[in-house]
């Protein structure tokens, strides 16, 4: 499995996250997305509206190397920020799973690095999957 049970509990709270993508010149670019985890594949699934016209959809041609995060604030007094971000491959593939039936973006976790998601854990953790 490539996400422990804490980063999985926390990903199925959140909607929305960002993908950052590098285009055919080396130019970044991140968008907000939405997400699904794929416990059958141990990925996150992106889907959306008219995904293979999007850029972030084209660059992966190019570099198949992204970076995703979510976070949020879980509380401003105490200030006190969690999230997520997983750096890896992705590929472009279809599903017929009932959020993103159709063409999606699956992330495949090589780096994990977490922040404010397990109480137990001050400051930054940092894993590889493989």
């Amino acid at each position: 499995m490539s996400l422990t049970d804490l980063e999985r509990e926390y990903l199925s709270t959140q909607r929305l996250g960002r993908l950052a993508t590098v285009g055919p010149e080396g130019d970044p670019q991140n968008n907000p997305v939405g997400f699904d985890y794929n416990a059958e594949t141990g990925t996150i699934d992106i889907g959306g509206w008219n995904l293979t016209a999007s850029r972030k959809y084209r660059n992966l041609r190019h570099n198949d190397q992204v970076a995703f995060v979510v976070d949020d604030l879980a509380s401003v007094e105490p200030w006190r920020v969690r999230g997520i971000e997983i750096r890896g491959r992705a590929e472009t593939t279809t599903t017929d799973a009932p959020r993103f039936s159709g063409d999606i973006i699956r992330v495949h976790p090589h780096t994990i690095f977490t922040w404010g998601i397990d109480p137990a854990t001050n400051g930054m953790t940092k894993r590889t999957t493989k």
